[in-house]
């Protein structure tokens, strides 16, 4: 059952108060998310409105965004210093399975997620899965790694089958939460509903691009959803 009833918008509804957004493109002009420092700050004046407690701030490390970790902490350096709010900040890389991951996992030249500093954060296309998905996930779990798959329920190529093999492989999984708004079309929203309604989604982000991100979908009323995500919201699985 639906937690919500069906006139209350997801800023109604008390989930974002002490939330941790585990997924964000905040970090201003390192990607193709926010772009300025201006609108950072605007975006975090509207976070601390809504009441979130920590943001996890995820920039692409791509082929085509080959961000380093030393570029990237200096720039999240300049943020710190022109953020004056109480949200708590902290920097970790969205990281795409494709030949830059390789060469990265080779150094262990990553940003981790979480505080215990195992966690990877990754992605795929949502067309189709890397060439050697699996042999780049069993070597970065035999690492040591922990990886959390971004946005399961974008990928086309993923069915209820994948999704469980790869739970049982040991991936976590991190879910849009604008999925379940619509925000990524039907067919997102039902996988994301039913992946929250078996209980296998781990964390949750708002996968933040840009500005008007909060105009467009974080004022929008639920459709039908599932009963775990407050829960989820509430008790991330990592800290």
């Amino acid at each position: 059952m639906w937690p919500f009833n069906k006139t209350e918008r997801l800023t109604d509804t008390g989930m974002f108060s002490g939330f941790t957004d585990w997924h964000s493109h905040i970090l201003p002009g390192v990607d193709d998310g926010i772009q300025t420092m201006d609108d950072s700050l605007s975006v975090l004046e509207r976070y601390e409105q809504l009441g979130v407690k920590k943001v996890w701030l995820t920039p692409h490390v791509m082929e085509d965004y080959p961000n380093t970790p030393a570029s990237l902490t200096e720039r999240f350096k300049e943020l710190k210093e022109a953020y004056n709010g109480r949200i708590d900040l902290h920097l970790a890389s969205e990281n795409m399975l494709d030949s830059l991951f390789e060469e990265r996992l080779e150094k262990n030249e990553f940003q981790t997620i979480g505080d215990d500093g195992i966690h990877l954060l990754v992605e795929t296309s949502y067309m189709n899965p890397p060439y050697a998905m699996e042999e780049m996930i069993e070597k970065a779990q035999g690492k040591g790694y922990s990886l959390i798959l971004a946005h399961p329920e974008r990928y086309r190529y993923m069915d209820e089958n994948s999704y469980i093999k790869w739970k049982e492989r040991g991936l976590l999984f991190q879910a849009n939460f604008l999925s379940l708004v619509g925000g990524y079309g039907e067919a997102a929203r039902k996988k994301c509903e039913w992946l929250l309604h078996e209980g296998l989604i781990d964390l949750l982000g708002s996968d933040l691009h840009r500005l008007n991100f909060f105009n467009h979908y974080a004022d929008c009323r639920p459709k039908k959803g599932a009963k775990n995500l407050l829960n989820v919201a509430q008790n991330p699985i990592i800290k």
